[in-house]
């Protein structure tokens, strides 16, 4: 569960999916005996699940056995400073956008492990002359067992889309206009503040 004052929670599932595609890099955390477990991979999203991979070594895939998972997709983020409002005194924040996906887990076999292994490489090297599938098959089959693939069915899906959506209109303006001329995450912040997905009740 996540904080979410209505200005700025986000419910709109294909709108939260385009976000996840978007940026796809996740925080995956889950429960485990020892205490919480954490680990940031990529993870890409078909049919209502999310796919991806973790080290077979890393103690996490003790907690992967059907348990609900949380994957916490992170966008981008930027200081707003109160000096860029009309409307005063204020205070300074931060803007965000994240999307939380929570649902049961599960570690996928050998067969299912490869399958994500090419998907992911269709992914992120479209049209290219490098795959997965196209390595040696001695050199793929020993990175392949040192790896396991994980799925998570989306049960709970929920956006936070904070974004100044709670100042005046003035205020909102002038704080994207600063952030315009940013970084390029900054710049991303101004993007998504002149046109948020639907917020609000």
């Amino acid at each position: 569960m996540i904080y979410r004052p209505a200005a700025f929670a986000c419910d709109d599932r294909d709108a939260l999916l385009g976000f996840v595609r978007h940026y796809p890099f996740a925080t995956l955390i889950t429960q485990g005996s020892e205490g919480p477990w954490v680990s940031h991979l990529p993870l890409f999203c078909e049919n209502g699940q999310l796919f991806g991979h973790l080290a077979r070594a890393n103690p996490q895939t003790r907690a992967l056995g059907g348990a609900d998972a949380l994957a916490v997709f992170h966008g981008p983020h930027a200081y707003v400073s109160p000096r860029w409002y009309e409307t005063a005194p204020a205070v300074p924040t931060w803007n965000y956008a994240v999307v939380h996906a929570q649902g049961p887990a599960r570690l996928l076999n050998a067969d299912e492990t490869a399958q994500v292994m090419d998907r992911m490489s269709d992914l992120y090297e479209p049209g290219s002359e490098w795959s997965f599938a196209g390595l040696p098959d001695d050199y793929r089959a020993g990175m392949l067992r040192g790896i396991v693939g994980v799925s998570m069915a989306i049960g709970r899906l929920e956006g936070k889309f904070k974004l100044s959506q709670n100042r005046p209109a003035a205020d909102r303006q002038g704080a994207a206009r600063h952030l315009e001329q940013g970084s390029a995450e900054e710049q991303a912040v101004a993007r998504l503040m002149a046109d948020p997905p639907s917020t609000g009740p």
